[in-house]
């Protein structure tokens, strides 16, 4: 039997300083070991301060996995030397004195069946190494400490996964928690980390690290298991090792032996004191979580009949999901959903456009009640919307001066069929023998409108064409 179990590294993204010190936690984009302080270069005598932001989010995270909290928790010194470690240990979390972590004994729903989340631990990020250079002899290793303190927490899972198809879509739906929760940004590089291990038939654990992406992941755990299986069937030993993808040869290659929590020489952190978390913080922390993206999901099918795609895809997305519920309260929940996921989304591809778009939930109501009301067609609506998006303009500012509004004069719209007919000869000529076919002419004049002509009135004057000979 297959078992695979994750160790995922979450960056709180969301706060504002780094776990023990004052520094800013976001690093990204700034010069080299600029983002740094004494004491997260561990220099001598400066003492770590538990930043109290960083442990109530942690137990959020606990919480939605639906572990259990300690009413104490404890810090722990994992020491070992690694070039992006300044202090030659990192202080992260260990249940050596019964259950001390932030959480533990939870579960995850993957695939109708539940995954055990064995612990779930607060510690910080190490810093970065960066390498440099064309080949081997004249690569350069540099360190930048910019990332080293950052507040991470990080996720075991029992060994419960059977396939890597169901780690992949677990991790899919681990990101949306996180960006529900708003304790992450998954989308940032290097959020979200994760190193599997890997065991056949009751055989040695095998971790696999240094993997850049989810789906590289789910092609290593493949290779993984294909190597072990191939081994056992020729009799030859698995060792208990570390190994790395290799992602430009797509294999796994030998690291160093597996080590053992004793390897670490774990010991508690004696600058920092035990924690205690009530019950009246617990209770403020449940109160305070947002409604799950799957309960999201399936009450947006069930209350508002939004086809399930269009539900999955909306509830995902905290910002799109809060911008449709602000929106709903007009009316047209069905048509603003098919909106948001279809037009916003598409227009708004990237965090930079998403950010500095103007759009507000009136802009949508204001839309969909329109296009509900036949005064715009959808075509046209997203044309406005488009314009809305870039200027935050009302909404009938911008149909005016697009000139979107739909066109009903009759004398117009027989014009532009009748010119359509003409050109079309051999479709009017398919369309008397198979009335589907008129779907392709009322294609045309909608083309030839701009997308303004209302769609009955065309649809209805074209079957007098037709009918008629014209």
């Amino acid at each position: 039997m297959n078992r695979i179990g994750l160790e995922i590294h979450c960056q709180l993204t969301s706060l504002n300083s780094k776990l023990f010190c004052p520094c800013m936690a976001d690093y990204r984009g700034r010069g080299p070991n600029t983002n740094v302080c004494p004491i997260c270069l561990g220099l001598p005598g400066t003492l770590p301060r538990l930043n109290k932001a960083a442990v109530l989010k942690a137990v959020t995270i606990a919480k939605a996995f639906n572990c259990g909290t300690p009413r104490k928790i404890a810090f722990f010194r994992k020491n070992y030397f690694y070039p992006d470690l300044p202090k030659n240990f990192q202080i992260t979390q260990l249940n050596a004195y019964g259950e001390t972590s932030v959480g533990g004994g939870g579960w995850a729903p993957v695939g109708g069946r539940r995954v055990g989340i064995r612990r779930i631990q607060l510690e910080e990020d190490p810093g970065r190494l960066v390498y440099e250079g064309t080949s081997e002899k004249t690569q350069m290793t540099l360190v930048d400490y910019n990332r080293a303190g950052t507040p991470l927490v990080e996720v075991v899972t029992e060994p419960d996964f059977r396939s890597p198809r169901e780690v992949r879509a677990f991790l899919g739906d681990l990101t949306d928690m996180l960006g529900n929760l708003g304790v992450s940004d998954p989308g940032l590089e290097g959020a979200v980390r994760v190193d599997g291990n890997v065991s056949i038939e009751g055989g040695p654990k095998v971790e696999v690290k240094n993997i850049s992406s989810f789906h590289d992941l789910e092609k290593a755990l493949d290779y993984e298991l294909i190597r072990q299986n191939s081994l056992m069937s020729r009799g030859i030993p698995i060792a208990q090792e570390t190994r790395h993808w290799d992602d430009r040869r797509r294999i796994t290659i030998p690291a160093r032996g597996k080590e053992a929590d004793m390897d670490y020489r774990y010991f508690l952190e004696g600058d920092i004191p035990w924690v205690a978390i009530d019950d009246r913080t617990l209770e403020e922390i449940r109160g305070g979580m947002p409604e799950s993206v799957g309960s999201r999901r399936e009450r947006y099918v069930r209350e508002h009949g939004i086809a399930p795609q269009v539900a999955d895809v909306l509830a995902s997305d905290r910002f799109y999901s809060d911008l449709f519920e602000e929106a709903r309260g007009g009316g047209n929940a069905r048509e603003i959903a098919n909106m948001i996921t279809t037009d916003v989304m598409g227009l708004a591809d990237t965090k930079e456009k998403r950010d500095s778009m103007r759009l507000r939930a009136a802009h949508l109501s204001d839309l969909a009640g329109r296009v509900a009301g036949g005064s715009i067609s959808r075509s046209s609506a997203k044309a406005a919307l488009r314009e809305v998006m870039r200027t935050g303009e009302p909404v009938g500012e911008a149909v005016g001066r697009l000139g979107a509004g739909v066109v009903r004069d009759a004398a117009e719209l027989e014009a532009m069929v009748s010119a359509v007919v003409a050109r079309e000869a051999k479709a009017a000529s398919e369309a008397r023998a198979n009335p589907q076919a008129i779907n392709y002419l009322v294609g045309m004049v909608m083309r030839e409108s701009g997308g303004r002509a209302d769609p009955k009135l065309v649809l209805d004057l074209l079957r007098g064409k037709i009918a008629g000979g014209g």
